[in-house]
């Protein structure tokens, strides 16, 4: 049975960090061979990863309104598109000010107060697009999907309309992340996943793609 399996990085990287586990490229492509069952005739076609580019730009801060830098790689997702099969779909962060870290504020609150706040934006829209084009094309027998965004309902319903079978994974951080009975009512399995540890980095040839030895 040919599977594809969709990542929400955002949904994952919580539970992961909740769980005090380094949240790294060897983790995720750890996490992702997990969700397959190979001993169900499971065959993973591809895996597709939905997460946003760390936040970059220059912005005020909150008290002494000096101009802050926000500076960061995007090369942890160019490695992770280079692994075997994984495609990355990029969504986007907006800066949307600065939170206290706690309240209430002290009498003299000062910058170290506050923590910026951000909101991903077109992450869950390219996951239903993508679910979409794989019903319309009947390119897989089943999608595993992890996420718990009750916005991806419609999606899911289509997938099931049009012959495919919908997986949802439970990650164990219950109730923290609880897959909710809204979204529990349009999946046909729900799977427990262990949260691996992190992995280490592969050797340099080993990251590149490459065709299977046949």
């Amino acid at each position: 049975m040919k599977v594809v399996l969709l990542i929400d990085g955002g949904h994952l990287r919580n539970a992961a960090l909740s769980s005090g586990i380094n949240y790294d490229v060897g983790f995720i492509e750890s996490f992702a061979h997990c969700c397959v069952d190979k001993n169900s005739g499971e065959v993973l076609l591809r895996v597709l990863y939905y997460d946003c580019p760390r936040y970059r730009g220059q912005q005020k801060l909150p008290i002494s309104g000096k101009t802050h830098s926000f500076t960061a790689s995007d090369k942890w997702l160019e490695d992770l598109a280079s692994r075997d099969l994984f495609a990355v779909r990029r969504g986007t962060l907006a800066f949307r000010g600065w939170i206290p870290k706690a309240i209430p504020l002290g009498k003299t609150p000062t910058d170290a107060d506050f923590r910026p706040n951000f909101e991903q934006k077109g992450v869950d829209m390219r996951i239903g697009l993508d679910i979409a084009s794989m019903s319309a094309e009947r390119s897989v027998e089943r999608i595993i999907l992890v996420s718990a965004d009750t916005d991806m309902i419609p999606a899911m319903k289509l997938a099931r309309k049009s012959g495919l079978q919908v997986v949802g994974v439970q990650l164990p951080t219950p109730p923290a992340f609880p897959l909710v009975p809204q979204f529990l009512a349009h999946v046909d399995y729900t799977r427990q996943v262990t949260l691996p540890a992190s992995a280490p980095a592969p050797a340099t040839a080993a990251a590149t793609k490459t065709a299977p030895v046949t």
